[in-house]
């Protein structure tokens, strides 16, 4: 019985894992391409619009499920005289038989200019 429970054990950990590290995955390379965008459009003369493009496209290429109408791109001043934010908050539905999950993301960066 024990090892029927432990092999249980590896079964269920194994499917977890599979289930739910690719969406912590995503969301990690997500936010470090937000900080990113968020850095170089500080010290350009990037619109807000074009920022927004720009992440929708990066969520795009990691199957985030995304709305484009929810990033929120705040972007003041301009070569590096300000600060660029965005916020972009999405959930990720998993379906484990029988167990629903939500995972809900809220990724926010911002960027403050040199000067």
């Amino acid at each position: 019985m024990k090892l029927f429970t432990g092999i249980l054990f590896i079964v269920v950990a194994i499917f977890a894992s599979v289930t739910l590290v690719p969406p912590y995955w995503a969301n990690y390379q997500f936010e470090d391409a937000l900080k990113t965008e968020a850095l170089m459009a500080t010290n350009s003369t990037k619109t807000e619009d074009a920022i927004r493009d720009t992440v929708f496209k990066r969520a795009a290429a990691l199957d985030i499920p995304l709305e484009k109408e929810k990033i929120k791109v705040q972007h003041l001043g301009e070569n590096g005289n300000g600060s660029v934010t965005i916020e972009a908050p999405y959930a990720v539905q998993i379906n484990i038989p029988g167990y629903p999950i939500t995972l809900n993301f809220d990724p926010v960066t911002t960027n403050k200019g040199v000067f």
